[in-house]
């Protein structure tokens, strides 16, 4: 008689998976941001630039990387929306602003499609240093600026992160 196959390879990679342990969870909550809080922040981020006479793009990120919001304003080079999202996705996987990976972006893991390690990409942080998204921001005249705008974009959501 046949075995079959598909209850024993289930049974062996669940053995080569280790046991479950009691502090192990089943299942594992996420915070994420909701679509009018990603809208604040990209909302935000594109107002101050326009403050500054700057035309960006803004794009904000779950903590996987996947777009939840893009905002390019009126006259913003089209370009601008590609990098914003990627600087975005960027922060978002490193879990760090795209500024301080400067010394990554020669070796092999800058050299990765999809990733840009230029200033203007910043995660999002929940209260306890959750990681919850990101923003990049693409289309001022330096990396500086577009990280500035960046951050303005997560003042204005600053408060209810500190809530979560």
């Amino acid at each position: 008689m046949r075995k079959p196959i598909i209850p024993v390879a289930i049974a062996t990679m669940l053995t080569m998976a280790g046991p479950l342990r009691a502090e192990d969870p089943l299942v594992v909550p996420l915070q994420r941001l909701s679509l009018a809080a990603a809208s604040a922040v990209a909302e935000g981020a594109v107002a101050e630039c326009r403050a500054r006479g700057i035309q960006i793009a803004a794009t904000v990120v779950d903590r996987e990387g996947t777009v939840q919001v893009v905002l390019r304003d009126t006259i913003a080079a089209p370009i601008t929306v590609d990098i914003s999202r990627m600087k975005a996705f960027t922060a978002a996987n490193f879990n760090a602003a795209t500024s301080a990976l400067a010394e990554r972006a020669e070796s092999a893991v800058g050299r990765v499609d999809g990733l840009v390690m230029s200033p203007g990409g910043v995660p999002i942080h929940a209260a306890g240093s959750a990681l919850v998204g990101a923003v990049g921001v693409s289309g001022a005249p330096d990396g500086a600026t577009d990280e500035a705008c960046a951050r303005a974009g997560l003042a204005a959501i600053a408060d209810d992160l500190d809530m979560l």
